[in-house]
């Protein structure tokens, strides 16, 4: 079941070919992408539209590696598009699939995650408040 979703939204003929396990891997692949701090980081500031390295590394206080190297893996999972406009190339979140993915995101965790960070937070204080 999961291979037939998966390969009604693909473009390429040769996608047939991948067995089940295989295209868990591009689950795996999908979801280590939105593991990385860093790339939430890029993601989020994207968010607000585009930006070429020199600013993110300036807004993000990356070095220019980081962010080069994490725009890359962004690039590849198609999480972010980009273009050249004069010598700067500028990247953008990808409209089409990403950025309403982050809102349904942002949706869930105001509802059900949010609360948990609440709870932690108030648990260290108290921990805080106990050894005092």
């Amino acid at each position: 079941m999961i291979t037939k979703t998966i390969l009604q939204h693909s473009k390429h003929k040769h996608h047939e070919n991948f067995s089940e396990n295989e295209i868990y891997e591009a689950y795996k692949l999908f979801f280590g992408t939105l593991v990385s701090e860093p790339r939430l980081k890029i993601i989020n500031l994207l968010r607000k539209g585009k930006k070429n390295v020199s600013e993110i590394m300036k807004e993000l206080k990356m070095d220019q590696t980081a962010v080069s190297h994490n725009l890359a893996r962004l690039k590849m999972c198609g999480f972010v598009l980009d273009e050249i406009n004069g010598k700067f190339r500028y990247y953008k979140l990808n409209e089409e699939t990403i950025k309403p993915l982050m809102f349904l995101i942002d949706k869930h965790m105001s509802k059900n995650c949010i609360h948990i960070l609440e709870k932690m937070k108030n648990a260290k204080n108290n921990l805080k408040g106990g050894k005092k």
